[in-house]
């Protein structure tokens, strides 16, 4: 019976195995993200359609593709200095490849007075794997940087760069 029907069970061991690493991505997500920290998520355009997107992942991992605006901001050189010019009323989205890094940053701007901080649920991976644009300048491209070989297994679209 089995060989009678190849292609139903290819098709299905596969989407099993898409959502089982859909379930481990959300189980990691909830695993980094503090659950009083705001997150937004892709849809929700009254907030990503007025706020300013802060990439706060390392200069190497921007330069290959970022957010569309975005204001590369970095984790281990991020200075509030370089934030001078945004209103602290101005909605603020912070990203990075997962959510983590962007995390600590948004608190960071909280502490600092800003007061609509939210988080880019999945980060940068969880935009492209939804078909969401990137950049590289103002080029769109479907190069990401992975960050590494281990968290590249996050990325189910675009070319890696590592």
């Amino acid at each position: 019976m089995y060989l009678k029907y190849p292609i139903f069970f290819i098709f299905f061991f596969l989407s099993s195995m898409s959502f089982a690493q859909s379930l481990a991505y959300k189980a990691l997500l909830n695993g980094v993200y503090e659950k009083d920290f705001p997150v937004v998520k892709i849809g929700e355009n009254e907030i990503l359609g007025s706020a300013i997107f802060l990439d706060a992942r390392e200069k190497e991992e921007y330069e290959v593709s970022h957010l569309k605006g975005a204001k590369w901001v970095g984790h281990k050189t991020f200075s509030l200095d370089s934030l001078t010019e945004i209103p602290k009323d101005q909605p603020v989205v912070v990203y990075c490849s997962i959510g983590a890094r962007s995390q600590e940053i948004g608190k960071k701007l909280q502490e600092a007075g800003f007061t609509e901080v939210y988080n880019l649920y999945g980060g940068v991976f969880h935009w492209v794997n939804e078909g969401q644009p990137i950049y590289n300048k103002s080029k769109k491209t479907d190069s990401i940087h992975a960050y590494s070989h281990s968290w590249g297994i996050w990325l189910n679209k675009g070319k890696k760069v590592y």
